[in-house]
């Protein structure tokens, strides 16, 4: 068990000098006047640098509060050293020891892989479950919460297809959602989210239970996932609508079908054919880059445990109750009793800790550095 620990140990120390090393190299390289003179490359090496250099900055104040240790830990050692200078370097040592435990977890922090696909626009579905009419209110609550805090965040939000109820319910709604990070804190809404309450439907005042699922994608673009046209069917027809003096006369509506993967996509948000076209690729080459990396996770599964909660659709992730005023997310045992705060928009207190639960399981797998 010692021999791993220190072997773990190691590697992580070796890590880090070499992104040192890189960063050393990536000044150089930028200080060269033929580099210079390019400024495509210039900017590239810049993003680079700058990507190292928070975890150099903290790997050279860990190596020099480190080597103060061992100097003043060696001068304790020492046999002429008086009772006042013994003192003084007894609280030295505890004062270093303090801060190479806060810098080391700095850097076990740092060195979390970041998930590239944190930084990008989401695509988020969201259709009614169990509960008939009752789930589509609910889902349309869901909707209303979900662009609740994307206004706090100052993300813009667009309906990309829609399928309201009669009642002002939702059997199915899909959304982009752009702003920074915005899959870094949606990815933890997908799921089945439950809710219990009297539904306005319901005359003997019974507490009915119904679901809505959510599944968040990446938005990805057509560099990212290659899809011919030869692999496609595509289908126009006319939308569903109101009805009356607003019902469509023209077939403007798309439904695209993937052939190999058998995805099947709808859109009919647009009065327009080729904008339900152009919204259609988008939502399928992100559903098609999510099974991408599904199949890619399923084949390493046990290797891979570092997400809270594994984010399928069939997974029961919140619960929100009305008669008690509570929402209580699953994957984390964490219960807020202020229903209407969190259905106005505020999801930070579980994204939150959401995020802070997959950063400590991410670390357990990091090491640990001496």
């Amino acid at each position: 068990m010692r021999e791993t620990i220190v072997d773990a140990v190691r590697m992580m120390l070796e890590k880090l000098a070499q992104i040192e090393e890189r960063y050393k190299e990536l000044t150089k390289l930028m200080a060269q006047p033929e580099v210079a003179q390019d400024h495509q490359r210039v900017a590239e090496l810049a993003k680079e640098r700058s990507d190292l250099e928070d975890v150099v900055v903290v790997y050279r104040e860990f190596k020099r509060v480190r080597e103060e240790l061992e100097d003043t830990t060696e001068l304790l050692g020492e046999d002429d050293i008086g009772p006042d200078l013994r003192e003084l370097a007894e609280m030295e040592i505890a004062d270093l020891e303090q801060r190479r435990e806060k810098l080391r977890e700095e850097l076990r922090r740092l060195l979390i892989p970041k998930d590239p696909r944190d930084v990008k626009d989401v695509i988020v579905e969201l259709r009614a479950g169990a509960g008939g009419d009752e789930a589509g209110l609910f889902a349309a609550d869901l909707y209303r919460m979900y662009t609740r805090y994307a206004e706090r965040r100052g993300w813009q939000t667009e309906v990309l297809s829609s399928r309201p109820t009669g009642i002002g319910g939702i059997k199915e709604i899909v959304f982009g959602t752009k702003g920074r990070g915005a899959y870094s804190r949606f990815k933890f809404e997908s799921g089945v989210h439950r809710v219990q309450r009297v539904p306005v439907t319901e005359s003997s005042g019974r507490v009915h239970t119904s679901t809505a699922t959510v599944a968040v994608l990446p938005e990805v673009s057509d560099v990212e996932v290659e899809i011919k046209a030869a692999d496609l069917e595509v289908e126009a027809y006319i939308s569903s609508g109101p009805g009356g003096q607003h019902m469509q006369k023209n077939a403007t509506a798309i439904r695209m079908t993937h052939m190999p993967s058998g995805i099947t996509v709808s859109c009919e948000s647009e009065r327009s054919q080729s904008k339900n076209k152009k919204r259609a690729l988008s939502i399928l080459r992100s559903r098609l880059y999510e099974e991408k990396l599904r199949k890619q996770q399923a084949r390493r599964a046990e290797a891979r445990r570092t997400q809270v909660g594994s984010g399928d659709r069939s997974e029961k992730i919140r619960t929100y109750n009305f008669p008690q005023n509570r929402i209580t997310d699953h994957r984390i045992n964490l219960t807020v009793y202020q229903l209407s705060d969190v259905l106005d928009g505020n999801l930070e207190p579980f994204i939150e800790a959401l995020r802070a639960e997959e950063q400590e399981r991410q670390l357990e797998a990091a090491g640990e550095l001496e």
